[in-house]
């Protein structure tokens, strides 16, 4: 009976969460020391040749950011006596047709102004186990870090409110809680783990990060672009996608994935590995969540 109850409260202490959190500080603390403290960590990083104009990467946020909300609206205002459940339905189909129109714009960017096409833009199929593989390692060192900053964040909040502060769900998560038919409840996971991971990965790595480099590269012309500044890139595009994003409260915990994501663009090249990144972030945002 003895040997039981410690048994329980192993389990209850050992939980999955804090496991995760165990081996991503082992693979942080070896990327620290093999990197100098990350100075040396994109001493190698390759370059992207392209000749993007500098308002290349506003087109697509026009898109995302205009016309498809007010199309939304619009719907909603023609069909104002839809269940809850078929109005968050309809409202993701729209938002899903929009984001395959800005997808494709962008491949046509891409297309457009990079050397090597697509290639160049990072999206190349034949690493598509590498990237996955490698996205896998550097979700799990960048996951103490987002559990560190909604930490802080809670702490902060509690700090200076003088009460218990509850971080609110993204509004989708909420749907999934609230409403259990099995086409919405597929249709949110396919735009959270598909749809948005690529749209957003496209917009804001391989499109902002790479005009903001750029920006470095033709200042410095012909040299290498210093690690510093391509960390100051990373920090500039992760701090644009946490800002895109509705809830002020997720932020911070945000801001630290995109610069996981960030990193990971620029070190390997390529686009798959922040897009199967941000993927497996909110792939396992959804089944904690179903699973509570």
């Amino acid at each position: 009976m003895f040997h039981m109850k410690e048994s329980i409260d192993f389990a209850e202490i050992i939980t999955a969460d804090r496991l995760l959190c165990a081996a991503g500080l082992l693979l942080l603390a070896r990327w620290l020391l093999t990197t100098s403290l990350g100075r040396n960590a994109l001493a190698d990083s390759p370059p992207r040749r392209n000749n993007m104009p500098f308002y290349a990467p506003l087109i697509p946020l026009f898109i995302w950011f205009g016309p498809i909300p007010l199309t939304s609206m619009i719907a909603r205002t023609l069909l104002p006596d839809l269940p809850a459940w078929k109005s968050a339905f309809l409202d993701n189909c729209v938002f899903g047709f929009g984001a395959i129109v800005t997808i494709g714009v962008m491949f046509a960017l891409a297309r457009t102004y990079f050397a090597r096409r697509l290639k160049g833009f990072g999206l190349n199929v034949k690493t598509t186990v590498r990237d996955s593989a490698a996205a896998f390692v550097n979700l799990l060192a960048v996951w103490p870090l987002v559990m560190a900053a909604m930490i802080l964040t809670i702490s902060f909040m509690e700090l200076i409110s003088s009460q218990e502060y509850q971080m609110e769900r993204h509004q989708e998560l909420n749907l999934i809680v609230e409403h259990p038919q099995l086409p919405l409840r597929i249709l949110i996971a396919v735009m959270a783990v598909i749809v948005a991971p690529v749209l957003e990965e496209m917009l804001f790595r391989g499109l902002f990060q790479t005009a903001i480099r750029s920006l470095f590269e033709f200042r410095y012309g012909l040299q290498r672009v210093p690690s510093s500044r391509i960390w100051l890139t990373i920090l500039i595009s992760s701090f644009l996608f946490a800002l895109m994003h509705a809830d002020p409260g997720h932020w911070p915990a945000l801001f630290v994935l995109g610069i996981g994501m960030g990193y990971a663009y620029e070190r390997s090249g390529s686009l798959l590995q922040p897009i199967f990144i941000h993927a497996l972030f909110n792939a396992t945002t959804i089944a904690a969540t179903l699973s509570q």
